[in-house]
């Protein structure tokens, strides 16, 4: 197994060098001074190009060709020089100047965002994005004379291996065609019950930040390997075995963050639990972000949005803030987690709404890498959108198409996961309850564990050895459906 032992050595190195580049990304969300940028983008740059080498070195290609003859390979060395091959023909298809090309424009358009979004000022922003629209619809061509594809669909692939705009529109049809309904039923239901009362502020940072590090603690966080900061976009990021989180805080509103903190969590905890024997190689990583959305969704939405979970979670906010009165009764606090309200922000929306954010920015963003819209009808097309899907009146650009880093920040093919997971988060969960009688109990005591137990059996530790549709229809017995998500939902909100 020499030529096989070779390329294990080699993606161990890539591997590193991705961890790197993971920690300087996140110090440039978190920490870095804004005069640091360039030089940060440059050292990103430089480091992505270094692994763009070594994956696409000759002496790569010769070791999987060679590697695929050898005997001896267990089942999981197998799925490993799978996955390796899967990486060399997405690296080997674009030229190492269009990588790091790419990775220079997003680091200025990353920085140009932040301060477009905070002045709501859509032209600052646009020369940036629109290169990096270029060089991701080149990218996309590359990939996709190589893999057979078209452009959006090899974006897809780069995020969800297999993933294919075939597969998310009739998914993404029957949405669009029920939402509207339930969107109307679950809100007149709200109207006819009367508010719930809010709890009043300010609720200070510190206490925030300390309930959502004890929520951190209950779900299983290993914090010998992960931390939780603030950022001006809640994310997960970091490197093998150091797992960094993020939040951002509101003194009027502290679900806000604490949900963010569980969302991200739930992406933390795949992190962490994926299989040890596996961390630096391809077969070991997380597999794909739709699975990977559905791990934060299961905890926030799921398990975090739960009755159970709300009563534990109600004395503890309770104390922590010093509350007192029906607010802070575990019926208020649920009616309120779940309310169903059309907003601007696609982070902050409700479960039942959020799928409208996502139709929207699948249909911008294919349409732009296809050529069919250039970025100057973004605004425009962005804000017809909304008003089209939720009835909205977008009043400036930073409540519009500047309120999401993933544009500017190079990620698209990246928001369909999103639904996809909320979907996939609905089945799993729906499985893990069947299969484990104490987690809806568990969680009402503030336990994870038979919850996170089964997500580490069925999902976090088959890493990459299977596909997605594999690993869903192992785990819940049946590939990705709609209607068990749409069956969660109107149990939620229409029948509790």
């Amino acid at each position: 197994m020499q030529a096989y032992r070779a390329l294990e050595a080699t993606f161990a190195r890539i591997s590193a060098l991705e961890d790197a580049s993971g920690i300087l990304g996140w110090d440039a969300q978190t920490l870095m001074p804004d005069g640091a940028a360039e030089g940060r983008g440059d050292q990103i740059a430089v480091l992505r190009g270094l692994a763009h080498d070594l994956l696409t070195d000759p002496a790569t290609a010769d070791r999987l060709a060679a590697a695929a003859d050898e005997d001896g390979l267990d089942d999981w060395q197998r799925a490993n020089l799978a996955e390796m091959r899967r990486a060399y023909i997405h690296a080997a298809a674009v030229p190492r100047d269009l990588v790091e090309a790419s990775s220079r424009a997003v680091s200025r358009a990353e920085m140009t965002w932040r301060e477009a979004r905070r002045t709501a000022d859509f032209a600052l922003l646009r020369p940036d994005l629109a290169e990096v629209l270029r060089l991701q619809r080149e990218i996309g061509r590359a990939k996709g004379e190589r893999l057979s594809l078209s452009p959006y669909d090899a974006l897809l692939d780069s995020y969800d291996p297999g993933l294919r705009q075939a597969d998310i529109d009739p998914l993404f049809s029957v949405l669009e065609a029920e939402l509207p309904d339930l969107i109307a039923a679950a809100r007149a239901r709200q109207e006819a019950a009367g508010p719930a009362p809010v709890a009043a502020g300010p609720f200070p940072v510190e206490a925030q930040r300390q309930v959502g590090l004890a929520l951190m603690r209950a779900a299983g966080f290993d914090f010998a390997r992960g931390r939780l900061d603030v950022s001006l976009h809640p994310f997960c990021g970091g490197a093998t075995d150091d797992v960094r989180i993020t939040t951002r805080y509101d003194e009027t509103d502290f679900a806000r963050a604490l949900m963010g903190v569980l969302h991200e969590t739930g992406h933390a905890l795949y992190e962490q639990g994926r299989p040890a024997a596996w961390r630096r190689q391809p077969v070991g990583a997380a597999r794909g972000m739709s699975l990977h959305e559905s791990q934060s969704l299961t905890l926030e939405m799921q398990a975090g949005r739960s009755r159970d979970f709300v009563a534990y979670l109600a004395p503890l906010v309770r104390e922590a803030f010093g509350g007192t009165g029906p607010a802070w009764e575990a019926d208020a606090l649920y009616r309120n987690y779940t309310r169903v309200e059309p907003g601007f922000i696609r982070v902050d929306a409700d479960e039942v709404t959020y799928p409208a954010h996502i139709l929207l920015r699948y249909r911008l963003e294919r349409a732009l890498i296809r050529g069919e819209m250039e970025i100057d009808d973004l605004p425009g097309a962005f804000n017809d959108g909304m008003h089209r899907l939720l009835g909205l009146s977008v009043p400036d650009d930073a409540r519009g198409c500047l309120q999401d880093i993933h544009w500017p920040g190079g990620a698209w093919g990246y928001f369909p996961t999103y639904t996809l997971g909320a979907m996939m988060a609905a089945q799993l969960f729906e499985a893990a309850c069947a299969a484990e009688p104490d987690l809806r109990p568990g969680l009402a005591r503030g336990d994870f564990a038979p919850l996170v137990g089964w997500l580490r059996a069925n999902v976090h530790q088959k890493g990459s050895a299977l596909g997605t549709q594999e690993i869903l229809t192992l785990a819940t017995g049946r590939p990705l459906s709609a209607d068990i998500f749409l069956g969660h939902l109107r149990r939620r909100y229409l029948d509790a």
